[in-house]
């Protein structure tokens, strides 16, 4: 199968929820048009997106197989087989991921936590173990562990980062307000969640402004 753009991939995840749906609800077929329809995007991109995917080719009239391309996506993005994770920072963001079910539709799952100085640490939260620092290269090395969530304070974000990279991580995702540095071959996904939050503010304001 042909390498895709970035973009595509990013919209994968919403055309999955949206083909699952579909599947519960006794949808045999999805055209192109009908997805474009309800994400209010071209139908043109769309069955771009679908072709570059899809195992097989829509039918007239009716379009792509929704279970079969259920299929394809979940095959394309390697979420056949659950994906484990681990999350640094139990505050309350990271308590919130951890309670996070969703995870597990797209085959992540959040196998433990860790952090320095947390009362829950030896303990485990929503039936997730939670380790001292002090584990985490056993941990990673045992169960094969590639991608980490970061969720620490700004000021040790750097710190834990070069820690989980040096035990073998090649994915993070960043949920410190801090821009990060790592070696080349470890993906990073940076969010800001203050950052988009502002964007978001500026965009309403400019929505509301825009008939004055």
């Amino acid at each position: 199968m042909a390498l895709i753009s970035k973009e595509t991939v990013k919209r994968l995840p919403k055309y999955l929820r949206y083909l699952v749906n579909l599947d519960k609800e006794g949808q045999e077929y999805a055209s192109s048009t009908v997805i474009a329809n309800h994400f209010n995007w071209s139908a043109v991109g769309v069955r771009k997106d679908l072709a570059s995917i899809a195992s097989c080719s829509g039918q007239p009239k009716k379009g792509f197989l929704v279970k079969t391309l259920i299929n394809d996506i979940n095959s394309y993005m390697g979420l056949l087989n659950q994906k484990q994770v681990i999350l640094i920072g139990v505050g309350k963001l990271g308590q919130a991921l951890l309670g996070y079910t969703s995870f597990k539709k797209f085959g992540l799952e959040i196998i433990a936590a860790f952090d320095v100085d947390s009362p829950l640490i030896g303990q485990k939260f929503l039936d997730k173990p939670v380790f001292s620092m002090s584990m985490l290269e056993t941990v990673v090395k045992k169960m094969d562990v590639k991608i980490a969530i970061v969720t620490v304070p700004k000021e040790s974000a750097q710190e834990v980062v070069d820690q989980v990279v040096a035990c073998g991580i090649k994915g993070i995702w960043n949920l410190a307000p801090v821009q990060i540095n790592v070696k080349e071959g470890v993906v990073v996904k940076s969010e800001d969640m203050a950052a988009s939050l502002a964007i978001l503010s500026q965009q309403v304001f400019e929505k509301s402004h825009q008939n004055d």
